[in-house]
């Protein structure tokens, strides 16, 4: 019986990770098998909180490298980690350079390059620090994507540390083929790439992320009918800052004119032609 491209949602399950993800890890671990025993992940935040490593370090014995690039939650991960020499804290953010790339912070520490799990989540930048990793090749990256983005959308934003936007699932999808990667899972948050060579074994015949994706709750999709009147459906607002859209503030057309073209008359066609060409200037 063929499987759901969905399947492996049927095994999402949290300790202290934020949707399921630690479930899914497992049972990708469990689908790969001979586990290494060593994961990383960033930013770790204290090590807990919301974290897709825990579980592997707690319950199923993974040593780890953790890297928080906020002195505060770094001493709370440092602490938290205190006495335990299978985990290696590192205070470090980390970017897409030759200084400060992954490649450059793994490089002190005792892991294989061909490590269990990656855990990528800085709120942005995310696509690129991945994309410049290229010496350390893990079996399995853990990545966040920008929920409010639709699945047909192919979106990356600047590779700038100032910059706090993300990118969309199928960016990232594009970006893990390049390196070797196929798209096994994503959960709300996180897209789930095994390297090409376990793909096979997880028996998905179709890894798009509009057949993975769980769910589109939080797109908001803008359309105009035929008038011109814009339109704002589904999640409708700012998905980090909960301000919502308005239609009344984002219609491009003065209410005279929001009408079928092809219904004006030889007047109203020549003023609709300047007011178009009065908007096109603003």
């Amino acid at each position: 019986m063929t499987k759901s491209n969905k399947w492996m949602l049927e095994h999402a399950a949290n300790v202290t990770s934020q949707t399921g993800e630690d479930g899914i890890i497992a049972k990708i671990l469990d689908v790969i098998g001979q586990p290494i025993g060593w994961c990383v992940e960033f930013g770790a935040w204290d090590g807990s909180h919301l974290s897709n490593t825990y579980d592997l370090i707690s319950r199923r014995g993974f040593s780890a490298v953790l890297i928080e690039g906020s002195e505060r939650r770094f001493r709370e991960l440092a602490s938290r980690f205190e006495g335990n020499p299978n985990v290696l804290p590192i205070h470090a953010f980390v970017g897409f350079s030759a200084v400060d790339g992954l490649d450059t912070i793994l490089a002190k520490a005792p892991i294989p390059q061909e490590f269990d799990v990656l855990s990528i989540d800085i709120d942005g930048n995310d696509y690129h620090v991945w994309k410049a990793t290229e010496r350390y090749r893990p079996r399995l990256v853990v990545i966040e994507y920008n929920q409010t983005i639709p699945s047909a959308v192919d979106f990356v934003q600047p590779a700038d540390m100032n910059v706090n936007q993300g990118s969309s699932l199928l960016a990232l999808t594009r970006l893990a083929r390049e390196k070797g990667y196929e798209l096994v899972a994503a959960t709300h948050h996180n897209g789930l790439f095994v390297r090409s060579e376990y793909f096979a074994a997880f028996g998905i015949e179709d890894n798009s992320p509009d057949a993975i994706r769980p769910d589109d709750s939080m797109v908001t999709y803008i359309f105009n009918g035929m008038d011109g009147t814009v339109f704002i459906r589904g999640y409708g607002k700012l998905g980090w800052h909960r301000i919502p859209y308005r239609e009344k503030r984002m219609q491009l057309v003065a209410r005279p004119f929001r009408r079928f073209p092809d219904t004006f008359g030889p007047i109203m066609k020549q003023l609709a032609k300047t007011y178009r060409s009065l908007r096109k200037r603003l």
